[in-house]
């Protein structure tokens, strides 16, 4: 006897605790998508977003085995005529329906007999999507009430959406029209092409267990990463446990990671287990891996070969199923070469390594975005209302190096929208003078004696090379071909110039 479908009140039961973690937004979407046919018996269903700036609806989240995607404009077809019109619609038979768009199944050869669509809106009333679904299952046509409980379960996922960064990239796209609506993973803002290949890297490490390390400088979103990997994988519902190396004594790190026995130590009055316990199933994040004194990396590399450890003080070997993930802002190899971290552990640990771009390497498109982000990030967290970013404080943020990276770009606007009425103006950004902002994190360029006020600003020729070589790599957005080739010199010229400059070469 087949079973009775959800009710439409627990659609979202399974997925509410996933809105405020780093989830796959799009295998989020089609769970999503699922749920909302089943629910409503429908053969297929689609989720459709509103890109303002085109005045266009593209298919996100669908039953679409046929195609990949698909555009209508406003008030083109049901699906258009409901973003346009702001109201729900549904459609016993679409033979001799004005707003019925045959196009579609032309394109994917699916006849639709029967469909209902009702606009999401967000909570100023604003419509920015459609839900959709076609063809009940067992014949017959979607009914007003079918319509209804579409239309109950659009404000569900519409109010669950709205804490996502999808929304958030859709109202930022209205301001920044020339960067395409883009994400992949929930609360991680950036459509750079080193972070595109970051996204496929963490999509097919995630569903595994195998050990992550994550490297990149301090600031630049490693924890985001390490819970991406932990919450699009099968232990996404067990404990996530981060030990951060760098925050304790290393007289006490031994006993965080592996607990001790009562007796072990002075004080000691009973057993406490330590994290790897307390993560037994799910997954441990060791931040700041590079501060792992010597004495405890060699029973690290016992967890990872054996999953097994002996508490402090004890002698019974403790089993463990936990998933490692750590990161570092440290050189590994060259402390390795130093004798400063073993070479047995570095490649235990290293068997899927992620490399994360500075700030400065992800181009002014990238900063834009989370500058945006943060904004209305901010602005709600302190319930003030979202101010405008003016050109001129853009600007500023785009020429600045960003040495603390994403951290540092986020506390800056943070500060910004309190201080700030309506407006952030450059003179609300915290950020150093102009000369030290286009000053890179690397080498310090060399000091120049101090002009009078009004004086030209004097430089040796080779900090003015390094200026320009940096002002043609931003217009030209990162695209190192492009710049060489604008600046006549080769490309392992570039290279080696901007390795010169503290900034790593992306290949």
């Amino acid at each position: 006897m087949p079973s009775s479908p959800p009710d439409v009140s627990q659609v979202l039961l399974p997925l509410g605790g996933l809105v405020g973690r780093e989830v796959d937004l799009d295998a989020f979407l089609q769970t999503l998508v699922d749920r909302i046919a089943i629910t409503l018996q429908a053969d297929r269903g689609t989720l459709w977003l509103l890109d303002p700036v085109r005045r266009e609806l593209f298919s996100r989240a669908a039953h679409l085995p046929e195609v990949a995607q698909i555009r209508v404009k406003l008030g083109q077809g049901v699906a258009g005529y409901v973003a346009e019109a702001g109201e729900p619609v549904h459609v016993p038979d679409p033979r001799g329906e004005r707003r019925f768009f045959a196009d579609i199944d032309r394109m994917t050869g699916y006849r639709t007999i029967s469909l209902a669509a009702v606009p999401l809106r967000d909570s100023a009333g604003a419509v920015y999507g459609v839900l959709q679904v076609l063809n009940r299952l067992g014949g017959g046509p979607f009914t007003e009430d079918d319509t209804r409980k579409l239309t109950d379960i659009a404000a569900q996922v519409s109010t669950a959406l709205q804490t996502t960064s999808l929304y958030q990239e859709l109202q930022r796209a209205k301001d920044q029209p020339q960067a395409p609506v883009g994400y992949f993973f929930n609360r991680i803002i950036g459509e750079a092409p080193p972070l595109k290949a970051l996204y496929r890297l963490v999509q097919k490490a995630a569903p595994t267990d195998a050990t992550v390390l994550l490297r990149g400088e301090s600031g630049c979103g490693k924890e985001l990463f390490a819970r991406a990997i932990h919450v699009n994988g099968p232990r996404r519902d067990k404990p996530f446990v981060k030990v951060d190396c760098a925050a304790l004594p290393a007289a006490l790190i031994e006993n965080e990671l592996f607990g001790h026995e009562k007796g072990a130590f002075t004080g000691a009055d009973h057993r406490v287990p330590g994290k790897f316990e307390a993560a037994d199933g799910g997954t441990v994040f060791i931040d700041e891996l590079g501060e792992l004194p010597q004495a405890v990396q060699g029973k690290l590399l016992r967890v990872l070969q054996d999953r097994e450890f002996e508490r402090v003080g004890g002698t019974q070997a403790v089993k463990v199923d936990v998933r490692i993930v750590a990161a570092t802002h440290r050189d590994l190899p060259r402390m390795v070469a130093e004798g400063k971290f073993r070479e047995d552990l570095y490649y235990r640990i290293k068997v899927v390594e992620l490399l994360l771009p500075p700030l400065r390497e992800r181009g002014a498109e990238d900063i834009e975005r989370l500058a945006r982000h943060f904004v209305a990030t901010a602005a709600k967290r302190h319930r003030l209302p979202v101010p405008r970013l003016s050109a001129a404080a853009l600007a500023r943020l785009k020429r600045y190096r960003w040495p603390g990276n994403v951290r540092e770009l986020e506390n800056c606007i943070e500060s910004a929208v309190v201080l700030s009425e309506g407006e952030i103006s450059e003179e609300h950004l915290p950020l150093p003078s102009l000369d030290r902002a286009l000053s890179p994190a690397g080498p310090t360029a060399p000091e120049v004696p101090a002009a009078a006020p009004d004086a030209p600003l004097l430089l040796p020729l080779a900090e003015v090379e390094r200026r320009h070589i940096l002002r043609v790599l931003e217009a030209v957005k990162g695209n190192r071909t492009a710049a060489a080739r604008t600046l006549e010199i080769g490309r392992n010229t570039l290279a080696r110039k901007l390795k010169e400059y503290g900034l790593a070469d992306e290949g």
